[in-house]
């Protein structure tokens, strides 16, 4: 299968709201061994001025990848998804996210570049709140790996 170079530029619509939770956070928080109170007391989090608990920074991975799936499960892109290696993830952060948020993230695919009989895949998804407030701006990196030649 090859990876479609008509990627390049396409955008995906946000898709399904995801409401954060405070189970979620903390068991999140517990995952990546976030030990600050504000993952886990909500009155923490109050204190420190937030309207409920406060997500770890990559918490925001959990909506980056329901709007990757929108992508790798385009028929027209031409990705296995078992040839999938995960190459690279950043996050620019504009606001902490908080239990209690309903964020939506749109998906654009920044770029398409071949290597081999493979390709690497940069997107980039945006995290707003349904109400349109940035969240996070995800960068994540997929290599596709090519099928071996018999």
């Amino acid at each position: 299968m090859t990876i479609n170079p008509d990627l390049q530029g396409r955008s995906y619509p946000a898709g399904e709201v995801y409401t954060v939770g405070r189970e979620a956070i903390r068991d999140f928080a517990r995952a990546v061994k976030a030990t600050h109170p504000s993952h886990y007391d909500v009155e923490a989090a109050r204190a420190l001025g937030y309207a409920d608990l406060v997500a770890p920074p990559t918490f925001a991975i959990i909506v980056a990848q329901r709007a990757d799936a929108q992508l790798i499960t385009d028929p027209g892109a031409g990705i296995d998804f078992s040839r999938v290696v995960h190459a690279d993830q950043r996050f620019t952060h504009h606001r902490p996210v908080v239990a209690g948020d309903e964020l939506v993230a749109a998906l654009h695919v920044d770029s398409v570049r071949a290597m081999g009989g493979g390709a690497m895949i940069t997107t980039r998804a945006e995290i707003s709140t349904v109400d349109g407030v940035r969240t996070a701006t995800t960068s994540s990196s997929l290599l596709v790996r090519g099928e071996e030649q018999q």
